[in-house]
């Protein structure tokens, strides 16, 4: 009668019971993808009635990726592999802004993106300086921004915002940085009614 039992040379059965470990941590850590929110409310003012496209926004190099940029101490960071954004950084916040700017503004013609057919009487630039995102703490955002009209001269400004988180997972840090956002639209809302009521 033949043996048909088979040697597993040892070197393989390491490798096989290397990928069933590494098989195993990557099914109990998936990914998670989170998004930013709108989150400003109408202050009851009369509605707007011009038109404004937010243009591309840029964010510092070290938050604009997939994965969450963490900020463990003033001159540290680390990437979260496992929690990541849903969408790039910068096309979820000028979406944000647009829609907060809407609602602020109480007018619905407000873009976050170039529409052929769509001819902005405003447009707004986002630069932000600074996205930090601190687990259990705190985010902050800087930016600087212009208003420019099709006629007349842009108008700029400066905010920084800061929000505490409610705990130290992602969600709250994304939570956090929508109620950031929307203290910075409100500011470029301000700056908006005040150039269009000087016409």
């Amino acid at each position: 009668m033949k043996n048909n039992i088979k040697f597993i040379p040892a070197n393989a059965g390491l490798a096989i019971a290397g990928l069933a470990i590494i098989a195993a941590g990557c099914a109990s850590a998936p990914s998670k993808f989170y998004t930013l929110n709108a989150t400003a409310k109408s202050d009851g003012a009369v509605g707007a009635h011009y038109t404004v496209a937010v243009e591309p926004v840029t964010v510092p190099a070290e938050v604009d990726r997939p994965q969450f940029t963490l900020y463990v101490s003033p001159n540290r960071v680390t990437v979260d592999e496992f929690n990541r954004w849903a969408g790039p950084l910068g096309e979820n916040i000028g979406r944000v802004v647009a829609a907060d700017l809407s609602a602020l503004l109480g007018n619905p013609q407000v873009t976050a993106a170039s529409l052929a057919n769509f001819a902005a009487d405003y447009q707004v630039s986002l630069n932000l300086q600074r996205f930090v995102s601190v687990p259990g703490k705190s985010v902050e955002i800087e930016a600087v921004w212009v208003v420019k009209p099709v006629h007349g001269d842009p108008v700029s400004g400066h905010t920084i915002a800061s929000e505490t988180v409610a705990d130290a997972s992602c969600d709250a840090l994304a939570a956090a940085h929508s109620q950031a956002l929307a203290s910075l639209s409100g500011d470029i809302a301000a700056a908006l009614r005040t150039t269009a009521g000087a016409k």
